[in-house]
């Protein structure tokens, strides 16, 4: 089974949707044989490259919501987070761009596949929603993709061009042909698309009802009849 998911390292419900998709998997019987695969979503392409706004003042004006407002929302998502084992600094983080940090998780899906991924994507949102980070600062991402075990030579190499821009690109596109309009937006085997940061039991359905669909169970008609076994035959 292969679940991929579009999300931005700077959403924090695609942090809370990660913690309880993670739930879900914990206890499927079958998580074992699961790709978990990190597509690519900018929800401000425009956003400076080394930002230095803090991110209330940008998402209050986006909304039309005072300052205060704004906060007392991100307080309650901030005590949401806290459930699922996050400590969110919302009130720290700085408004910056994720392209590149985009095409670090593409690197490491290319390098060393879908398991460094995942471990990226997760110091990434770490280090941007627990550590307030700037994760559109080079140096930050750096420092994050060697701590993973990505290569440093490599990731300074792609830091320093647009290496892996289209396959950012084609993700995006990808999520607009399966009329993803936000994020974290989920998909398993390109088959069951699942939007927003369900309940872990959400997903635990889901996972459920993809497993059984492409492993479906002979169904037995007319019961029980005369046949030859190991043992023979009954006569």
């Amino acid at each position: 089974m292969k679940i991929e998911i579009w999300s931005d390292v700077v959403c924090p419900w695609c942090f809370v949707g990660k913690r309880r998709l993670e739930t879900a998997l914990s206890t499927f019987e079958h998580a074992d044989e699961v790709e978990v695969v990190y597509r690519s979503f900018e929800l401000d392409p425009t956003a400076p490259h080394h930002g230095h706004e803090l991110s209330t003042g940008v998402i209050a004006r986006k909304y039309g919501r005072s300052e205060d407002e704004m906060r007392d929302m991100q307080q309650q998502l901030i005590d949401l987070a806290a459930v699922e084992g996050l400590k969110f600094r919302l009130f720290e983080t700085v408004h910056t761009n994720t392209i590149d940090a985009h095409r670090l998780l593409h690197l490491a899906l290319e390098a060393d596949g879908p398991a460094l991924q995942v471990e990226l994507k997760e110091a990434l949102l770490s280090a941007y929603f627990e550590g307030a980070a700037d994760i559109g600062d080079h140096d930050v991402l750096a420092a994050t993709a060697q701590r993973v075990g990505l290569d440093a030579a490599r990731v300074a190499e792609v830091l320093a061009g647009d290496e892996y821009a289209d396959a950012v690109a084609a993700d995006i596109a990808q999520a607009r042909a399966y009329g993803a309009t936000g994020v974290p937006f989920f998909v398993v085997d390109r088959k069951y698309g699942v939007s927003g940061a369900r309940p872990a039991e959400v997903f635990s359905q889901l996972l459920d009802q993809a497993w059984t669909e492409s492993h479906p169970v002979l169904q037995m008609a007319g019961g029980d009849a005369e046949a030859c076994g190991p043992d023979g035959c009954a006569i």
